[in-house]
């Protein structure tokens, strides 16, 4: 196959599969019934040039049967008056439209015929029209419910062009919620077992830190209160008893073991 008929098939192909798809059922059956009433009508105007004809020549006849009448009564008067060469000229006149009448009458029966011929052919036409009518109105009516049909069925599949953008939406939403998802519960997942710290919490550190840090603020909490207890019993003590000594872990029981040995210190110095 040489070059050019490749490209001629080529083109060809194109052209024809753009043509298929820009193609329109309803459109291509409304403009055949068009055309079939066009054509109707050529025939009917057809119809009514082949009568407008034949009335002509009926007429013509009409004419020329009534100049052989004439020519007839002529030859006859002629005759009754002696004049034989004026009735031999005027049956000669009468034969030789005769030979018109002949040949008017033959093509007035072809003109006839095809009156005839193109009335039948212009009923037939009319018949085959109003049946065609129906089927396209049918055909019609079939191909709109098929098409709307299919659309229905693939907005449903959601393989439809706008259907089809409409599932890429959703399935992009549902895969972002799925992974927005699984990331809250993988970090849920690491704050409870440690491997990740807990930035919002007050002070930081893990659950131990924490749990020390709630300790020391216990034990610090019980030191004062020791502390303040103490201070209020203490003037209640006789002035010969020595008081009693007071926890060792509070700051209270530290400054009151100083105070007592700093005394003898002071008296010693006066002696």
């Amino acid at each position: 196959m040489s070059l050019m008929k490749r490209i001629r098939l080529i083109f060809s192909a194109k052209a024809n599969k753009a043509l298929d798809r820009a193609e329109d059922p309803n459109e291509t059956l409304d403009y055949s019934y068009t055309k079939m009433l066009e054509m109707q009508q050529k025939v009917r105007r057809g119809v009514a040039d082949v009568a407008t004809s034949r009335k002509r020549l009926e007429l013509q006849m009409k004419q020329l049967q009534q100049g052989a009448d004439k020519l007839t009564n002529q030859a006859q008067a002629a005759l009754a008056q002696g004049r034989e060469d004026l009735a031999r000229e005027a049956l000669t006149r009468k034969s030789g439209i005769a030979q018109q009448l002949t040949d008017l009458q033959a093509q007035h029966a072809q003109l006839q015929g095809e009156e005839e011929k193109l009335t039948l052919a212009s009923q037939r036409l009319q018949s085959k029209i109003e049946a065609f009518r129906t089927k396209k109105e049918t055909l019609k009516a079939t191909y709109t419910a098929a098409q709307a049909q299919t659309r229905v069925s693939e907005a449903f599949s959601g393989i439809s062009e706008e259907m089809g953008d409409v599932g890429l939406a959703v399935q992009r939403a549902e895969d972002k919620t799925a992974q927005m998802q699984a990331r809250a519960g993988a970090i849920d997942e690491l704050i409870a077992s440690g491997a990740l710290d807990d930035q919002i919490s007050i002070g930081g550190g893990d659950d131990i830190d924490r749990e020390l840090a709630a300790l020391s603020s216990t034990s610090s909490v019980e030191a004062e209160l020791a502390q303040l207890k103490a201070a209020q019993s203490g003037g209640a003590i006789s002035a010969g008893e020595e008081p009693k000594a007071i926890d060792a872990q509070g700051p209270a029981s530290t400054e009151a073991q100083s105070q007592p040995a700093a005394e003898p210190v002071e008296r010693k110095d006066e002696s």
